[in-house]
């Protein structure tokens, strides 16, 4: 298993093998270290103890490591599962060879009739036994099938904004009129397809009114630079450094002084029509003021810089 997950990450043989690995081999090798002697458990108590105990004691193992600095990373809990099924295993070999009479796990159809009692039981209780066994198997089926074609994770986007210098710190926030200030647009797109993106960036002007609960618009200008990108689907990545998939060096100015929002809207596949240009380049008075309404109640995937300029 280690090696297959080393070498062959996305092999079928890595999926088939990490289901025994992690549902049978801890609790067999368990079983088989606490009871070695044959007559202290037949083979049915033994397979249904394995893949119960697995249960029960993969769940303890991950709970131990969320109190570790490693934690719960692939990593990890193959380390730690490698080692219990070794200790156990090994502890299990040196305890059924000084056994009297060990337990070797080989099993003919005439161990299965005589565990089952097939010659003695009625007609009923064979019908439900073969019933039960298909039980069984469909189920290791369909659990099979469900582990090696997993639903995609959740789809989303991260959008982002970093200041000139690549990180989250130093955003151009306080402007003369005209000076250029830069900032780093960020996408990563874990939709699980392509998705052509589109960014609009929006200069304005709004007030919170307390008495009525709403937000009002008294300047809504379009800055320059709008553009869209289309980026392909790519895997969330728990461990190792994070990277990111698209960035863009975005300069702007402010011709106007006082205080500002610079507001970044992020739209999938298709961007809004805006209706007509107004004579003096506001739309805060068009149905255009709904995008930045919907940002701001959290409708629209958005970013938002408070920025103050002074003359």
């Amino acid at each position: 298993m280690d090696v297959l997950i080393a070498a062959f990450p996305d092999s079928l043989a890595r999926k088939a093998l990490g289901l025994a690995f992690v549902l049978f081999f801890p609790g067999y090798a368990f079983v088989t270290a606490l009871f070695p002697e044959r007559k202290e458990l037949d083979n049915l108590e033994r397979l249904a103890l394995s893949f119960g105990l697995s249960i029960a004691i993969v769940p303890l193992i991950g709970l131990a490591l969320n109190y570790t600095p490693w934690g719960i990373r692939l990593k990890p809990i193959l380390v730690s599962l490698t080692l219990f099924n070794i200790i156990f295993a090994l502890a299990a070999v040196y305890r059924r060879k000084n056994a009297i009479e060990p337990w070797i796990p080989w099993i003919t159809p005439e161990d299965i009739k005589r565990e089952l009692e097939w010659e003695e039981a009625s007609r009923l209780d064979k019908a439900l036994t073969v019933i039960l066994i298909i039980a069984i198997v469909t189920s290791v089926g369909v659990l099979a099938y469900v582990v090696t074609h997993p639903k995609p994770g959740e789809a989303f986007t991260e959008f982002y904004i970093l200041g000139p210098n690549g990180k989250a710190s130093d955003y151009p926030t306080n402007l003369t009129v005209g000076q250029n200030a830069t900032v780093i647009i960020g996408i990563v797109n874990h939709e699980h397809r392509n998705v052509t993106y589109y960014v609009q960036i929006w200069l304005v002007n709004l007030t919170w009114d307390n008495r009525t609960n709403t937000t009002i618009i008294h300047e809504m200008y379009p800055m320059p630079g709008w553009f869209n990108v289309t980026l392909p689907p790519v895997p969330v990545k728990l461990e190792g450094n994070w990277t990111p998939e698209f960035e863009k060096r975005y300069t702007f100015r402010i011709d106007r002084p006082g205080r500002w929002q610079l507001w970044f809207l992020l739209f999938k596949d298709r961007q809004p029509k805006l209706p007509p240009a107004p004579r003096d380049g506001n739309y805060a008075e068009t149905p255009a003021k709904e995008l930045i309404l919907k940002a701001v109640n959290g409708t629209i995937q958005s970013l938002k810089l408070n920025i103050y300029v002074h003359k």
